[in-house]
Formats: structure tokens, C-alpha cells, sequence
């Protein structure tokens, strides 16, 4: 048994924070979206285990939000990840994205929103990947991550954790 040397709060926290999201995508999935709710999530599209088609990814080389609210499909939670097929572009395209890779969840309709610094990276996993996949998780690219834009009196609901992060 090994010894702690330390308790990694920052940590423990986001994993909690994830599980409301898995919670209420399980939810969702099972009773589709209750009244007026309607989320945008955003995530890492270079996180390794992230799946999309090769045209979002040259698009979006690094972060993309994706909003599900009125044409959503197959929604399906697992335990590290949840899949989704969306329409783009009028082409139905199923998406599988970690819970690890998202950056920030929003619910506007209660102006409610988390942050996430994306988790650390596990390179000895990424070494396991096959070889496209390895592409696609190392990829890097300078274009700008595309930005969501919510409503200013929603800051007061955002949860964010950099007043733990070590400066």
C-alpha cells in the first residue's frame, strides 16, 4: 500500500463536478430535456478519445461547443464518456467525447455553468492508442478555440476552480 503524501483537493472536486455532468446527461438520456433546459458543452477536441468527424477536427483543432437542446439523437452516457449523434451541415455525425476532455458546461435557461481545466493527459495511454489515434490526440494548432457566449448575469452561478490552482 502506498502512502499519500499529499490530498490533490483540485482533483477530487472537478471528479465531482464531472459527475453532475454525467448525472444529468444520464438524466437526460433516459427523459429527454425537462422545459426549457438546453446545455452547451465544451471540450478539448484534441483529448485523447475524443471522436468527431475529420471536418470539425481541421475546423476546431482544439476546443469546440456543441449545443444540445432541439436535435440531439442517441444520447448515451458510459462511465468515462458519453456519445451523441448531431446534424452538420445537414449530415448526421456521431460524436464520442471523455468526460476528462470538457473544458465548460452551461445550462442558460437557469444560468448555471461549470469550468474545467481538461485532466491531465495520461501519456502511457496514449502510447497504447493505435497509430490514428495518436495523431489525433497530439495534434496542435494555433486557430482559436471557438468561444460561447452567455449571458453576463450567468457569471454569478459559474463555478471555476482557479482560486485552488497553484500559482
Amino acid at each position: 500500500m502506498s502512502k499519500v503524501t499529499k490530498i490533490d483537493y483540485e482533483l477530487m472536486v472537478q471528479e465531482s463536478l464531472r459527475n453532475v455532468i454525467k448525472d444529468t446527461l444520464r438524466m437526460v438520456s433516459k427523459n429527454g430535456l425537462p422545459g426549457t433546459h438546453h446545455f452547451y458543452l465544451s471540450f478539448k477536441t484534441n483529448y485523447p478519445g475524443v471522436d468527431l468527424p475529420d471536418f470539425l477536427r481541421e475546423e476546431y483543432p482544439e476546443e469546440i461547443t456543441i449545443v444540445l437542446q432541439y436535435e440531439f439523437w442517441d444520447l448515451e452516457v458510459a462511465e468515462e464518456s458519453f456519445c451523441v449523434t448531431l446534424c452538420f451541415n445537414d449530415i448526421h455525425e456521431r460524436l464520442n467525447v471523455p468526460f476528462n476532455a470538457i473544458v465548460s458546461f452551461v445550462d442558460p435557461s437557469v444560468k448555471f455553468g461549470l469550468q474545467f481545466t481538461p485532466a491531465e493527459i495520461d501519456e502511457d495511454a496514449i502510447k497504447t492508442l493505435p497509430i490514428e489515434e495518436k495523431k489525433k490526440s497530439t495534434r496542435k494548432s494555433t486557430k482559436s478555440a471557438v468561444e460561447t457566449k452567455t449571458d453576463t448575469t450567468m457569471s454569478d452561478n459559474v463555478v471555476t476552480l482557479d482560486a485552488f490552482r497553484k500559482k
